[in-house]
């Protein structure tokens, strides 16, 4: 994993925080000073911050965890994007949808739906419908793709957040925290790190910036999958005892099965067998009836 720099945040301006005039007290620890009426983040205090997040960061996805990507404003798009696919990780840069993790079963929906339309696009069945209808699913493609591209291949609630600015992500924060998710974000000075489970203090806004979170952070996701690929996998023997279980478990439901099945046809079968042995002594009783009437007639 790679180490960073006191003198890489200097270049990328990382200690340039807000304006004074709209700074939040729970800052206070981590501002050196004021320049022109900008605020000045103490680096002495973000390096060591930055590195231990990181530090969390590698050791979750060593661990075989799932971190989202999430930064949605204009100047993190594209390089959230380009940085979590490096690092093969799910993520969300276009707007975060309400409920994207507290309502996420609703939300897997229209997953499912943005794979359907994509298979049809892939086997050319989109061309089969009427070109009305082709444009509205193409368009209906479009509006999905932009909000869930990133997270379509997410197998279910990841295990941390990465954010860029939590002032304009505070609902993903929120969402976050309701599920007990960790969160790991960039805090200015124009927010309040309340929720942030690894704040970083330090400039949200600049492009150079964001880069160097970003990237820094893939980095460390990276160092952390080579770490899960080195780890031990399991047994063959173990998967052999669970086959095992399943199996006997499965058997013995198909043994309780047939079971129920034969004693039912039993009962069926007795009822018939008596039902036609009472119309057998029926027929015999109005046979006896009818052989004796002559004799008594005579």
């Amino acid at each position: 994993m790679n180490q960073v720099s006191m003198r890489q945040m200097l270049e990328a301006g990382v200690h340039f925080g807000h304006q004074t005039r709209f700074w939040h007290p729970k800052m206070r620890p981590y501002i050196f000073g004021e320049r022109n009426k900008i605020h000045i983040i103490n680096l002495e205090k973000t390096l060591p911050l930055f590195l231990e997040a990181m530090a969390f960061l590698n050791n979750l996805v060593a661990n075989r965890g799932t971190i989202l990507f999430v930064g949605t404003k204009r100047q993190a798009g594209q390089v959230i994007k380009e940085e979590a696919e490096r690092c093969n990780s799910p993520f969300i840069n276009f707007r975060w949808l309400g409920g994207t993790l507290t309502n996420y079963k609703t939300v897997k929906k229209s997953i499912e739906r943005l794979k359907h339309i994509d298979a049809m696009m892939e086997d050319g069945s989109i061309d089969k419908l009427v070109k009305k209808e082709a444009l509205s699913v193409s368009r209906e493609r479009e509006k999905l793709n932009r909000s869930l591209e990133g997270i379509k291949d997410m197998r279910g609630l990841p295990d941390a957040l990465f954010v860029i600015d939590v002032g304009h992500e505070y609902i993903a924060v929120a969402e976050a925290n309701k599920l007990n998710i960790p969160v790991v974000a960039v805090v200015d000075t124009n927010c309040k790190p309340d929720g942030v489970d690894y704040v970083i203090p330090g400039n949200d806004d600049a492009a150079r910036a964001i880069h160097l979170y970003a990237s820094t952070a893939a980095d460390a996701i990276i160092a952390g999958q080579e770490a899960a690929a080195l780890t031990t996998p399991a047994t063959d023997d173990d998967f052999i005892e669970v086959e095992e279980e399943q199996g006997s478990v499965k058997a013995t439901v198909k043994k309780k099965a047939v079971t129920k099945k034969k004693t039912t046809v039993k009962k069926k079968t007795a009822s018939k067998k008596k039902v036609a042995a009472k119309k057998e002594d029926d027929q015999a009783d109005s046979s006896d009836s009818a052989d004796s009437s002559p004799e008594q007639e005579s």
